[in-house]
């Protein structure tokens, strides 16, 4: 408001001043209904807040029931977690334990089986070579089996041809015995082949055959010397031919190649007996007492000799 500012009179400065105090009046009870509106609406705001802060207090109180609550749970979980925390690590350290161990064991035992399957292996090459070696004992064995079939057979024989190779030799001495006799006491014979002859006695097994012809035995009767002894052994006086001391001297030729043969076959049976290996002695036909008796047969056998006939 200007102070400095003139009327042109008393009554224009008294309106205008009087208008100006109504102005203020106005503008008081305008600004005291404003008050009093205002502290209406303030006292509402007051009490609607205090109603909302007793609100936010009861919920702020229920809020703080609920953390302390959730706290004390928060702070059980908290135990629960550490406890499961502990136990998961313990059985986590366990379960590892278990898996080193279960792992140590797979690798023994795929080491073992490895050593099973080298083995098997191993076995089954044995097998394999033994197999192989049994079907070669065996068939040995069926050869020494027959062989030692043979010569039992061969030695039996052989027997027989010694029997009778002895029994030419004793005959052979009696002849030429009697020979010396005969010459002794017929000293008018001029037939000199009939001291040299050898009679060929009449022989049980007659299958000997020489240079293709069989041998004959002479049955024309010898004639007795006058004063002569009787021999014995039956060999009569009558003087051996020509072709009966020939047969004579084949057979018992004859018989000494055979006798001969069967000998080196003999050998030729000791021989492989003693280079059958000595870790299937025990179970060898070689070893069984049949074949030691052969053995023991044969080595005390008499090596045959030449009979000597004088021509």
């Amino acid at each position: 408001m200007d102070a400095s500012k003139k009327f042109a009179s008393k009554d224009a400065e008294i309106d205008y001043w009087k208008n100006l105090s109504e102005q203020f009046q106005q503008e008081l009870k305008e600004t005291k209904d404003e008050l009093e509106e205002f502290q209406i609406s303030s006292h509402e705001l007051e009490q609607e807040l205090e109603t909302q802060l007793k609100q936010e207090e009861k919920k702020n109180k229920e809020l703080s029931l609920a953390n302390e609550r959730l706290q004390s749970e928060v702070d059980s979980l908290k135990e629960k977690l550490q406890k499961l925390q502990a136990d998961s690590y313990k059985k986590l350290t366990e379960l590892e334990d278990n898996y080193a161990r279960v792992e140590a064991h797979k690798n023994e035992l795929q080491k073992y089986i490895r050593e099973l399957e080298q083995d098997n292996d191993d076995l089954e090459r044995a097998k394999r070579a033994t197999i192989v070696s049994l079907e070669d004992f065996e068939q040995r064995l069926n050869q020494a089996i027959e062989r030692n079939a043979f010569l039992e057979s061969e030695l039996d024989e052989k027997g027989a041809l010694l029997e009778t190779v002895q029994r030419l030799k004793d005959e052979a001495r009696d002849l030429k015995s009697e020979i010396d006799i005969r010459k002794h006491q017929d000293v008018g014979v001029k037939d000199g082949d009939a001291c040299l002859g050898v009679a060929a006695l009449p022989m049980q097994d007659s299958g000997y055959a020489a240079q293709g012809t069989s041998p004959t035995t002479p049955t024309t009767p010898m004639g007795r010397v006058p004063g002569a002894p009787g021999i014995s052994n039956g060999i009569s006086g009558t003087p051996l031919t020509s072709s009966a001391r020939i047969s004579a001297l084949n057979i018992v030729g004859d018989l000494l190649r055979k006798v001969g043969a069967l000998e080196s076959k003999l050998a030729n049976c000791r021989n492989f007996t003693k280079d059958e290996p000595r870790s299937k002695t025990g179970t060898s036909p070689l070893n069984s007492p049949r074949t030691a008796r052969l053995s023991r047969g044969t080595s005390h056998l008499v090596q045959p000799s030449k009979v000597k006939l004088e021509a």
